[in-house]
Order: C-alpha cells, then structure tokens, then sequence
C-alpha cells in the first residue's frame, strides 16, 4: 500500500503552499516507507509516498504518459495489469513496472470510462494537464481508504487518510467506495453498479465448486508480488482457507521462484488463547513455516488494537495487506446466490459460513481438518484471548468514572458511547481529530459479534447488551478450545447463527496476505 495527496485547484501556488502539501503528505510515510515523490501544475498537486511491492526497483511515482501531460498518483494492486500492458502494448511505451502504470493508457483510450476495467484494489488521482481536469475513484467495496475535501479557497483535497487533510479542509468526508470523482462533471458517480445491488432477491443455486473455484482465483491473482510475503492466520475459518489455497497453489506462481515455495504464516495472541492452539494446529496441517506472537496485556498499546481497521494496522508498519473474501468477482458470485442458502438453519444441519465450509469440504484432497473447517466462528479480539478483552474492560473502568459515562450524551452528543471502554477510545480520537467532519467519517450503531446495527434487532438478548463481544452471542461457548460445534456433516450441536454470513469484510486481519 501507498500513500496518497492530492491538492487541486488552489488559488495559492506559491513555495509556502508547496511545502505546505508537502508536510502534509510526510502524515502519510508510514504507508510509503520507500519513496516519495511530488508534481505540481500551478495550483494542482499530487504526492506520493510509495510502498514498493510490485516492481520495487522501478514505478516511482508519481506516474506519467510518454509526454509527461497525464499524472497519476495511486494507492492499490491492479492484478490485471500484465493483461492491460499486453493490450495495449503497441500503442502506449511503459516506462516504469508498476501496476498502476495501466491506469494511464485505459484513461487515455476511454476517458473517465475505464475504473471497472481494473481487477483489483484501489484509489488514485489523475490530473490531465492538457485540459486542466482530474478524477479521483476508489475501488468497489472500499478495501482501500480514501478521503475527500474542501480547503477554504475552495481547492479540493483528496488523501489516503485523514490526518494528511483535516487541519486544511473546515468540511471532509470519506470518499465513497464505488465511486469515482470528475472535475469534468462536477461531481461524483457509481462507477461499480453489480446486478445484485438491484432490489430483487438473487435467485442463483447454491453451487459449491463455483464458490470454491471462485475463491481459489481470489487468492491466486493476490499472489502478484515481487517482495516475500506470509499470510496471517488465526486458526479460524477465513484465515485458515487463504492458508490452504496459498499452499496448494504457492508453487505455479512467480513469487515461488523468486522467494521459494516455503509458505510463512503468522499468529498474534495471548498465551493460552483459541487462536494460538487452532493457528498451530493449522500450520502444522500444512506444513507452513509458523511464527507466534505473544502479547500481555499493556496498556501503552491500547489504542491499537480494535479501533484500527486492518489496512491502517498494518499500513503504519509499511505492510501491504490483501483481503481475497473481498475479490469484486467472488463477492459477485457470494452475492448473487439465493440468501436462503445461507441462512443458519438447525433443522437442515446448517452453521453459520455453512455455503463456504461446504464448498471447502473435499474427502478426497481435504483443505483443512474437519474440525478447524467446522470451527465455530470466532471475533477476532476474542479469539487472540479472553484476557484481552478483560483487561480492556479493566483499564477503562479506572480511566473513565460514573460520572463522565452519566454525561457522556453532553459531552458527545454525536455518536454518544455507550459504555466505558468506547468512551476511552473517543477520548482519543477526539483528542486527534477534534472536528465535526471527523466524526461523521465513523460509522456507528450498536453491534455484538461484528453485526450490522439491524441485525441487533433480530434477537431481545443482543439489543439488552451494550458489549459488543462476540461472547454474548446465545451460541458463543466460553469454552472457547471445544467449540467445533459442528459434526463432520454439518449438523449443528448448538445454538444460533451469529449474523456474521461469508465475506463479511470485517476489518480483523483475518483470511489476509500480507507482503512484507
């Protein structure tokens, strides 16, 4: 990942407004430790602090056309590129091995046109200086971030994250995913319109090879890169099935011949919590080379943990990380099967993931042991140990009195915490980022187990609870070591879907890539 500025039409060109982007867009280095590069055309600029994954030798950006007339700043993995550069091979010179670089040509052949030609993840800003025009666009589901406002002169700013804005802008807002932005127009518009957002109900049959094969591809394509890599592994399912599909297919790729066929994973808990055991057990499964990490509860790293999604996490360690469930062409094929599917159901012997643990399931060549692949799902802060969360409870009910909870509506009247541990972490973000605009970029609602605010509704028990752990789902077993409820055919032996459905996107570091 990289990290991205765009200033454009300032009213101010002068060297302090230069040095001013500039000092802005040093906010965002932790995302792009390896380079950092900036163009200006009189009131419009785009800088760049670059990650170098793909082609780290070549591709500083920010990136240009043969005559330098078009300029891109991008943050993202175009895993279509080599397909794009052969396309348009005779009629455009590359000069650099990025990815990105496609960008350049498909704007230059179809205009604003082209964003759902690109397979992949991203944001980027592109300025024509032959017509004094830009576009900004993000990727379908928003797997990169992308933030989006207006300086007081009226100049637009668009930037990877917040800190890199939110002093100059009185007004920002996240960037919506899907979207792009046209000077040109005015305005932004759906560039990603899937024909499940319309209002029917999906009709397709559940067709387990489709969605395995499907889910094969999404990980195979994210295997682009020319720096070593590991995934991450809890021992839960998502994270599991990427570690078993990396494994069985590491040895067709490039990078196999470039770093070896040995595959890294990489766990994160407390000594003696569900993931430590389920993640060692995977690995020795399939035969990966396995690296735990052990933490206490501290609280000087309070903050980094839960209120950080996973591309910020591992973004401010110079890591790129890759989401597979969130393929645009997989979430087509999850998305236009007929829901009933997936729908928890006892009587049928069907779990939660029950379509993806199902599809997965292969006597024959077996991915996972039965177990791990019937394991019940786990929320990521409650699988790295019970004592985490605990602890956290702890520390706020020290750092936060009844009193500040009693008028916590007076001193938060937007997005009010409901109990102590969200009053800590509001505390810190508003000492951050203390504008209105700030806060309205963070979703809210109550939530158990990572469900949706409407979910909560479904049961009496979820809407009487202000914890939003997964613990206080009716089916969670505090005896979390024996909780593969399921049997060998899928039967459940306890309890109730936990609303979470396959790809749920949840910003956990679950089911992850990550090229080091």
């Amino acid at each position: 990942m990289c990290g991205i500025l765009a200033v454009l039409g300032c009213a101010d060109w002068s060297q302090a407004k230069r040095a001013r982007v500039l000092s802005c867009s040093r906010r965002l280095k932790h995302r792009g430790p390896d380079w950092s590069g900036l163009f200006q055309c009189e009131g419009n600029f785009l800088a760049q602090q670059r990650l170098s994954v793909v082609s780290p030798l070549s591709g500083d950006q920010p990136l240009y056309n043969e005559d330098r007339t078009v300029v891109v700043v991008a943050n993202g993995e175009i895993y279509n590129h080599k397909k794009i550069r052969k396309q348009f091979a005779a009629k455009h010179t590359f000069t650099t091995g990025s990815d990105c670089e496609v960008i350049i040509p498909l704007y230059e052949e179809y205009g604003e046109n082209f964003v759902n030609m690109l397979d992949g993840v991203f944001s980027f800003v592109l300025y024509d200086t032959r017509n004094k025009t830009y576009m900004a666009a993000r990727d379908a589901v928003g797997v990169n971030p992308l933030y989006f406002g207006r300086g007081s002169d009226g100049s637009v700013w668009i930037a990877s994250e917040m800190k890199a804005l939110h002093e100059d802008c009185p007004k920002f807002e996240l960037f919506p995913p899907g979207n792009l932005y046209s000077s040109a127009a005015g305005g932004f518009r759906r560039w990603y319109n899937p024909q499940w957002f319309a209002e029917h109900v999906p009709a397709t049959a559940y067709q387990p090879l489709v969605l395995r094969e499907a889910f094969e591809k999404a990980v195979i394509k994210r295997l682009m890169t020319d720096v070593p890599f590991g995934v991450l592994l809890s021992g839960g399912l998502d994270s599991s099935l990427v570690a078993s599909v990396t494994k069985r297919h590491l040895i067709e790729t490039e990078a196999a011949k470039k770093f070896g066929t040995e595959l890294h994973s990489f766990v994160v808990g407390l000594e003696g919590s569900p993931d430590l055991k389920a993640a060692r057990e995977v690995a020795d499964y399939l035969g990966t080379i396995h690296h735990e990490f052990h933490f206490t509860v501290q609280v000087k790293a309070l903050h980094q943990y839960d209120c950080l999604r996973a591309n910020k996490a591992t973004s401010a360690w110079g890591l790129e990380v890759r989401v597979p469930f969130l393929d645009k062409e997989f979430i087509d094929v999850a998305m236009s099967m007929d829901p009933e599917w997936k729908l928890y159901d006892a009587n049928l012997g069907r779990i939660e993931k029950w379509v993806l643990r199902k599809a997965f399931d292969d006597e024959k060549e077996p991915y996972l042991p039965k177990h791990i692949l019937y394991r019940q799902k786990e929320q990521f802060s409650d699988g790295v140990g019970y004592n985490w969360i605990d602890g956290l409870k702890a520390f706020t009910e020290q750092q936060v009195t009844d009193e500040m909870m009693k008028n916590a509506a007076e001193e938060y009247p937007y997005n009010t915490p409901i109990n102590k541990e969200a009053y800590y972490y509001r505390m810190i973000f508003e000492r951050l980022y203390p504008q209105d605009s700030a806060r309205e970029t963070v979703p809210w609602g109550p939530s158990i187990a990572c469900s949706t605010p409407a979910a909560i509704e479904w049961v009496a028990q979820w809407k009487a609870s202000n914890d939003p752990s997964g613990r206080h789902i009716a089916s969670h077993n505090d005896a979390a070591p024996a909780h593969a409820h399921a049997n060998w055919n899928g039967a459940v032996a306890n309890g109730k879907a936990n609303g979470n459905g396959t790809a749920n996107g949840n910003a956990n570091a679950n089911g992850t890539l990550v090229p080091c």
